[in-house]
């Protein structure tokens, strides 16, 4: 099993703290944000996650609780956004000098093919005009030869949700020429600091240009940084067409992102954020959630996607799957998060 650590919110940023003691835990919980009374357990142990793939715009403060995550034995790697953009789309995000060098310090921990670099997305406008993108992506692309491999790009989307966050901006949404002229351009400088270029969920056929579709959630990565061979990985379905990626579980919440990027699909509003915010609890199986009990708790059958499981532990799961009856796991639940809420009393 593969573990998204979030498309809908940024965890490393914010909820390292909260990450850690899940997967000392060995397990967490995840509300189906489209039936609220749905939640799903999800077993995090060693042995039953493959690799968990991190979606940061700024991990300083996470980088220090990679040594633990490693001698815990989890393979992982992190897509890092880092946009030329200030304050007007991405209000609380931190000067991107130092997003630059926090960037070089996990490459240098980690190694440049477990940090892969999103310029994404690409937003026109008046201001963010397309000679603009070439001057600003020529420049990043420059810092950071060496200390990437690939690059992935994508082209704003119309999402009806930020439509109202967007309408000051007065941005475009470019035509497919105008999409395959800019990138055209980005992988000629990318090529040149030894980037690979490739498109995220976008439709468009930039071959020419040697620009192939991504995979973000990337079962061939995880196998170099696992060593490891993947077995029965399939695309996953639920994302769009034109996503590549293979089939993973997403341990985030919505509204939970508090860097409030106005092209942001994975937040309705500022105050729906700053909601969730008030009821983070970095002990609870829930990211800033806490069971209600009226819920429906259903455990994830866990499948280890390994070819060989001869150096993991002999007990735990072995490519196996592990059902517990709802009453166990609403008990355990609640239980834990009892003792959470007592720490927090005590």
């Amino acid at each position: 099993m593969i573990i998204s650590a979030s498309r809908r919110t940024d965890i490393p940023a914010f909820y390292g703290e909260w990450l850690v003691n899940r997967l000392r835990a060995g397990e967490v919980l995840v509300r189906n944000p489209m039936q609220s009374k749905q939640v799903s357990q999800i077993l995090l142990t060693p042995d039953a996650v493959d690799a968990i793939v991190f979606w940061t715009k700024n991990p300083e403060k996470f980088i220090s609780r990679l040594s633990e995550i490693d001698a815990l034995g989890y393979a992982y790697y992190f897509l890092f956004t880092l946009t030329p953009y200030d304050a007007t789309l991405e209000p609380a995000v931190p000067e991107k000098g130092k997003i630059l060098e926090v960037f070089r310090q996990l490459s240098r921990l980690i190694g440049p093919e477990r940090v892969v670099w999103r310029y994404d997305p690409v937003v026109l406008t008046d201001r963010f005009t397309p000679e603009w993108h070439k001057a600003a992506f020529s420049r990043l692309a420059g810092q950071l030869s060496g200390y990437t491999e690939r690059c992935i790009i994508s082209f704003l989307d119309g999402y009806r949700k930020i439509r109202s966050r967007m309408q000051d901006i007065r941005y475009v949404l470019p035509d497919t020429a105008a999409m395959g002229e800019l990138a055209g351009r980005f992988a000629d400088v990318a090529g040149k600091q030894g980037i690979a270029l490739l498109t995220c969920s976008q439709d468009i056929d930039l071959s020419r240009h040697g620009i192939m579709h991504s995979r973000c959630i990337d079962a061939e990565l995880i196998e170099r940084i696992s060593g490891r061979r993947l077995l029965r990985v399939k695309k996953d379905s639920s994302q769009r067409h034109a996503c590549g990626c293979v089939e993973s579980r997403d341990i985030g919440s919505y509204n939970t992102c508090g860097h409030g990027c106005l092209y942001c699909y994975a937040m309705s509003s500022h105050a729906k954020t700053f909601a969730a915010g008030q009821g983070y609890d970095s002990l609870s199986p829930l990211l800033c959630d806490k069971l209600r009990g009226d819920e429906v708790l259903t455990t994830v059958a866990a499948r280890k996607l390994i070819s060989s499981v001869a150096s993991l532990p002999s007990a735990g799961l072995l490519q196996g799957e592990l059902f517990l009856s709802q009453d166990l796991l609403l008990a355990s639940c609640v239980s834990a998060q009892d003792r959470a809420e007592n720490t927090h009393r005590d």
